[in-house]
């Protein structure tokens, strides 16, 4: 079973989502992801707020895109 979402499906998302649907996305785990944030290497922009990350999900399609 792939519960992965398609590239359409993503590019319908809001402008920013959560990590864990990011990761998703990517087909990564959401710690993983979350490592990367915070070492400051992730391979998609993300938006801080107070303890919130999200991320721009326009930078999620380019990653995806590239693939």
């Amino acid at each position: 079973m792939n519960d992965l979402p398609t590239l359409e499906e993503i590019r319908g998302w809001p402008a920013t989502v959560e990590v864990p649907m990011a990761a998703t996305a990517i087909g990564c785990s959401k710690s993983h992801l979350y490592a990367q944030i915070k070492r400051g290497d992730a391979p998609v922009r993300v938006l801080t707020f107070g303890t919130r990350v999200r991320v721009v999900t326009s930078s999620l399609v380019r990653l995806l895109e590239a693939a």
